[in-house]
């Protein structure tokens, strides 16, 4: 099980999209984990192929418990399908995104089977909610009839299926002749509720902020940007676009914090094992606001490479998916840097809470018309606040200024981007 932020303890399995035998390869999605947060989408890191599947659907386990055995290179042979058996789970500091898969021991001699091998799940098409309510109550999803959009299986079509199961069970007859009745399985847990899910949510919300607090030194700076000329090259560019392809000043502000961050390499990485690692790519995590309540800050990759107008179509796909519940692991895991943006609140200046293992958090209040004093005039210009919260035990003020003066310097050449 990946650790998918800081504020993950524990997933359930909803789905397996893969069985053992199937081959994979790097990026390709294999199963799908409910966490507190949200529906994520397991990617396989390595290539080769699935030997086992050790923990199965609807079953909760921490983080750092192997959920499968994958094998690579070799020759490839179909091994007997083990039954699933307790893994360690201990929890490493930060586990890598590959720690989801384990590499497997040598595969066993290949033994006859007598029955004809399982046909391969299919994907299920069933919006979040309805998944996790499955696993509660114990519902087939293959076996049920989806009637929301283009069939995608709906929390009310789980609920018939429950009850419709439920009814067929008590209509059956009873036995001729007189048996122990067999022992009454436990109740399934009610699926959880949006309350619950929203006080669960806060709950590990506060626990990872609370232990970056405790554990991070943090220090804050903070600066004014005069966003005249962003906001002039962002209007005039807007204008020679149709309206759904227009930039939000947001994708400057990314791009600007990317291309910063690469400049002042002590901005961007982890603090793993009591030791700064710096990475060389530059992940952009968005803080955003769900529906519901809570926050969540998946990664845009690679921003300082892409044009703006990948960086816009990322972002609003993002968004989409966030609202909708549903992520990919690498979209959790692998944000460097985290961008928190409260404008559109109305808020001016925001100093975030540093997400663990990360660095360092830039936050952006809402452009705002100050007095501003240039060349021995004094007008009013669209003015913005930027500031820093990073890591003392990896940069300092000094670096930390440099780093908010780059951003600055970045965002008068809006061209540049």
């Amino acid at each position: 099980m990946p650790a998918l932020g800081a504020d993950m303890e524990a997933g359930t399995i909803l789905q397996w999209l893969v069985k053992p035998g199937d081959a994979v390869k790097r990026g390709d999605i294999i199963a799908v984990v409910d966490t507190e947060k949200a529906t994520i989408e397991i990617e396989v890191f390595e290539n080769g192929v699935i030997q086992a599947i050790v923990v199965p659907e609807g079953e909760k386990v921490p983080v750092g418990t192997v959920l499968a055995l994958i094998r690579t290179g070799g020759e490839v042979a179909m091994p007997a399908e083990p039954k699933p058996k307790p893994v360690a789970r201990e929890r490493a500091a930060r586990p890598a995104p590959a720690a989801a898969l384990a590499p497997a021991p040598p595969a066993p001699p290949i033994r006859p089977r007598e029955a004809a091998a399982p046909p391969p799940p299919r994907r299920v098409h069933a919006s979040p909610v309805a998944m996790r309510m499955a696993v509660d109550l114990g519902v087939d999803l293959t076996a049920v009839k989806g009637t929301g959009p283009d069939g995608a299986i709906t929390k009310a079509d789980v609920e018939r299926a429950a009850k419709a199961a439920k009814e067929g069970v008590a209509a059956a007859p009873p036995p001729t002749a007189p048996v122990e009745p067999p022992k009454a399985p436990p109740a399934p847990k009610p699926a959880m509720g949006p309350a619950e899910r929203q006080v669960a949510m806060r709950r590990v919300i506060a626990a990872a902020m609370a232990r970056s607090k405790r554990e991070i030194p943090h220090y804050y700076l903070g600066t004014h940007i005069d966003m005249t000329r962003a906001m002039a090259w962002l209007q005039a560019e807007n204008l020679k676009r149709a309206v759904t392809e227009r930039l939000l000043y947001s994708v400057l502000l990314l791009k600007a914090v990317a291309l910063a961050a690469r400049e002042i390499p002590e901005i961007n990485g982890f603090w793993v094992d009591g030791a700064f690692k710096p990475s060389e790519a530059i992940h952009v995590g968005v803080a955003i606001s769900l529906r519901q309540g809570g926050l969540i800050a998946p990664a845009i990759h690679d921003v300082g490479k892409k044009s703006l107008d990948e960086i816009m179509a990322n972002l609003r796909d993002l968004v989409n998916r966030v609202r909708a519940g549903v992520l990919r692991s690498s979209e959790i895991a692998d944000a460097t840097i985290t961008v928190t943006s409260l404008g559109e609140q109305g808020v001016e200046s925001v100093f975030g809470v540093i997400y663990p293992p990360q660095v360092a958090l830039v936050g952006f209040g809402k452009i705002t018309e100050r007095p501003w004093a240039a060349d021995g005039m004094v007008g009013v210009k669209p003015v913005i606040m930027a500031t820093l919260a990073a890591d003392h035990r990896v940069s300092d003020g000094h670096r930390g200024g440099l780093f908010l003066s780059k951003v600055d310097r970045l965002l008068q050449e809006p061209e540049k981007l």
